[in-house]
């Protein structure tokens, strides 16, 4: 291994920024490379650069960037988040860094791509339609009956995500997305139709190195439906490593990420329990969102920021530990309330009695008073976030079951002229 102590990140954000740190406390620098001229917008704002050791911004010349990430002899290329993606690939590839290299780098991110790669390899994959036009759609969607899921091929957080029960229905979604902008601000080009899948929906969350993979933690999305939306997530839920659940869900898991060429650094698979087997919904080629790997430290002691820094800076010692359990010290549920209206917030008056919640570990507010309330439809418009974690599940469970109970009209004190 080359005597360099510097990491390059691709697209480093507000959602990953506890991974710079990690680095640091392994002794590496972490340079930042920006593969768009600008944010998108869901990034845009204050944000800090302090850890990074540069800050690279690529404006479309592929050699000029790779000639600026040269100047700091990296030893690895790591994606800080859905967008970046594919240009870590390319940029580890051309560097000839150890990583997943290029072949199936649209299969990574394409979702249309990504569900006939996982079937071409033999896996239970969701029937689906790469969307051609109107009819074409309606069609399919008789055929199929029932409910549908119609959603962008490049997108993420449940952005664009529609859930369908008739063929009308399905037809203006497809209109509403295509050519409309995603959260990471660049248009809809295409949009894919899926069979609806019947079952929870679990995360695992790995980390692999040269191939060889390890679970770092395992959750269940609690949902409802509101709004409109049939299955919204309205929280996530950590599980233990062993279970009958887990048993059929890690082992489809692993080939996932076989199938799709994953053999460095973090994924972030997404499934479906259906009455026959596990199923993909998705799966992103990087580290959890939700800030999920942030209650990994405190409830597990380690999660995927830990183990991404032994994949690629560390692999004797992910070697020597891959595969091993997790031992769960403190239950986590992430709780995220549900707004039915679109207002003006003055206050939420019943803030006091979420304070006073035995297991409340923090409390996000998305929308602040004097902000103005959206109708939660993703993962993105919920106006307030409660983390939960304790030693005992039952007071988790207790007091998740009390902020769902609360979150209901009385929850948000609106403006008057609201």
């Amino acid at each position: 291994m080359s005597a360099s102590r510097t990491v390059v990140m691709v697209d480093a954000y507000a959602p990953t920024r506890r991974l710079a740190p990690v680095f640091h406390q392994a002794g590496y620098q972490v340079v930042r490379v920006q593969s768009t001229p600008d944010p998108p917008l869901v990034y845009q704002g204050a944000f800090d650069l302090s850890p990074y050791a540069a800050n690279i911004v690529h404006t479309g010349d592929l050699d000029a960037t790779l000639a600026a990430v040269r100047g700091h002899d990296p030893v690895a290329v790591v994606a800080g988040g859905e967008i970046g993606v594919e240009f870590a690939d390319r940029l580890g590839a051309e560097l000839g860094l150890p990583g997943n290299g290029t072949a199936l780098s649209v299969a990574r991110r394409d979702k249309y791509v990504q569900i006939e790669t996982v079937r071409a390899a033999g896996l239970r994959a969701t029937g689906q339609l790469l969307v051609e036009d109107a009819e074409q759609l309606a069609a399919w969607h008789e055929e199929q009956g029932g409910r549908i899921v119609v959603k962008p091929i490049r997108s993420a957080a449940g952005d664009g995500v529609h859930f369908c029960a008739t063929p009308r229905e399905s037809v203006a979604a497809y209109r509403k997305i295509l050519g409309s902008e995603n959260i990471f601000s660049r248009r809809n080009e295409a949009v894919v139709a899926q069979e609806y899948l019947m079952g929870g929906e679990y995360v695992v969350d790995t980390v692999s190195c040269d191939g060889r993979h390890h679970v770092t933690d395992i959750w269940k999305y609690e949902k409802l439906t509101a709004n409109g939306i049939v299955d919204l997530t309205c929280g996530v839920r950590l599980l233990p490593r062993r279970g009958a659940v887990q048993e059929e869900l890690v082992p489809y898991a692993l080939a996932v990420l076989d199938a799709l060429g994953i053999r460095y650094g973090a994924a972030h698979l997404e499934i479906k329990l259906t009455p026959g087997g596990p199923c993909l919904v998705e799966v992103g080629a990087r580290m959890a969102g939700l800030d999920l790997p942030g209650f990994c430290q405190p409830a597990l002691g380690e999660g995927q920021l830990e183990w991404i820094v032994d994949a690629y800076v560390r692999p004797e010692r992910f070697a020597a530990r891959a595969g091993a359990d997790y031992s769960i010290s403190r239950h986590v549920v992430s709780a995220w309330a549900v707004s039915t209206v679109e207002a003006p917030l003055r206050s939420y008056p019943m803030m006091g009695v979420i304070e006073a919640l035995e297991s409340l570990y923090d409390i996000r507010p998305v929308v602040a008073p004097g902000g103005r309330l959206r109708r939660t439809v993703d993962d993105l418009s919920t106006p307030l976030i409660v983390n939960l974690m304790h030693p005992v599940e039952e007071v988790v469970d207790r007091d998740f079951g009390t902020f769902r109970y609360l979150d209901g009209p009385a929850f948000y004190e609106l403006a008057e002229d609201a």
